[in-house]
C-alpha cells in the first residue's frame, strides 16, 4: 500500500511538472530574422536576453539589406526583418511582402575607423583622409557596397559632402556589407574604412582599431527600421515589440545608436 501511495504521489508531481512547462513549451517558437550586419553585436545582446524571457529561439542571419530584400521576394522564410534604414523595409511593405507597421527603432552612426598604428589620424571631418590619399599614406579605404547596404550608401555621401569621392573612387575596396568593410579594416587589408559606429564600438574591435565619428550633417540619417514579414511566426511580433522596449534600448546605446523621440514606450 505504502509503494502504491509513493507511486501515485510521484506521478501527481510529474503532472504538476508538466503543466507548469507545457504553457511555456506551447508558446515556444523559433524566429529567423534577416538583421543588418551593423547590428550584428548589438543584437546578439538583444536576443539573448529575448530568449531567456520567452523560450523562442531566435536565428539571425546577417548581410545587407538591399539583398535580404532580394531573398525575400524570391521566398526566403525570413520571419522578421532587422534593417538598416526606413527604405528597404517599407519596399517589402509596398509590395504585400510584410505587414504594418514598419518600425523606426535607432538611428546609427558613421566613423572613420583606423587600425591601430594607422599613420591616418582619426579626424570625422575626413580633412587628414583628403591629405592622406594625396600624400601615399592611403591605399585603400573600406566601405559597404552602396548599392546594397545604407551604411555604404552614407559612406559615399559622405565622401562626396568632402568632395572626395570621385578621386577616390577608384582606392575603395567594398566589402557586401558594412561587416565585411569593418572587417579589411582590422585585418589591415584597408588602412580605413567609414563604417557603423555599432561595429566600431564592439569588445571585439576596441584592441585593434580606433575611430571618429563623422558629423551627422555629411549625409543622410540613418534611421533604422524592422518590420514583420508575410506569413511568419506569430512570435516574430513579439521580437519586434521587445526591439523596442527600454531593456533593448539600452543595449542600442551601449553600442552608440541613438533612440528616436518620436518611437515613444514600448508597444503593449
Amino acid at each position: 500500500m505504502r509503494f502504491s501511495n509513493i507511486r501515485l504521489l510521484a506521478l501527481a508531481l510529474l503532472a504538476s511538472a508538466m503543466l507548469l512547462v507545457w504553457p511555456a513549451a506551447a508558446r515556444s517558437g523559433t524566429i529567423t530574422v534577416a538583421t543588418a550586419a551593423t547590428m550584428r553585436y548589438a543584437f546578439e545582446d538583444i536576443i539573448h536576453i529575448f530568449q531567456r524571457k520567452t523560450g523562442h529561439i531566435v536565428r539571425p542571419v546577417y548581410g545587407s539589406s538591399g539583398n535580404f530584400v532580394s531573398q525575400v521576394r524570391q521566398g526566403a522564410p525570413f520571419d522578421l526583418f532587422v534593417a538598416a534604414d526606413l527604405k528597404y523595409p517599407q519596399v517589402l511593405l509596398e509590395e504585400g511582402l510584410a505587414m504594418a507597421p514598419v518600425q523606426e527603432y535607432a538611428r546609427g552612426r558613421l566613423v572613420l575607423l583606423l587600425p591601430k598604428g594607422s599613420p591616418l589620424k582619426a579626424d570625422g571631418s575626413l580633412a587628414d583622409l583628403r591629405a592622406a590619399f594625396a600624400d601615399g599614406r592611403l591605399k585603400k579605404l573600406a566601405i559597404a557596397n552602396p548599392r546594397l547596404a545604407p551604411y555604404g550608401e552614407r559612406a559615399r555621401e559622405a565622401l562626396q559632402h568632402a568632395g572626395l569621392w570621385q578621386a577616390i573612387e577608384p582606392n575603395l575596396v567594398v566589402g557586401e556589407n558594412v561587416s565585411q568593410a569593418t572587417q579589411f579594416v582590422s585585418t589591415g587589408a584597408a588602412q580605413a574604412g567609414l563604417v557603423a559606429l555599432s561595429l566600431a564600438m564592439a569588445p571585439q574591435l576596441r584592441d585593434h582599431t580606433h575611430y571618429a565619428v563623422v558629423p551627422s550633417h555629411f549625409h543622410q540619417p540613418l534611421a533604422q527600421g524592422v518590420v514583420v514579414l508575410k506569413g511568419s511566426n506569430p512570435a516574430a511580433a513579439q521580437l519586434q515589440r521587445f526591439l523596442m522596449s527600454p531593456q533593448a534600448r539600452a543595449i542600442l546605446k551601449r553600442y552608440g545608436y541613438e533612440i528616436p523621440h518620436a518611437a515613444g514606450p514600448a508597444p503593449k
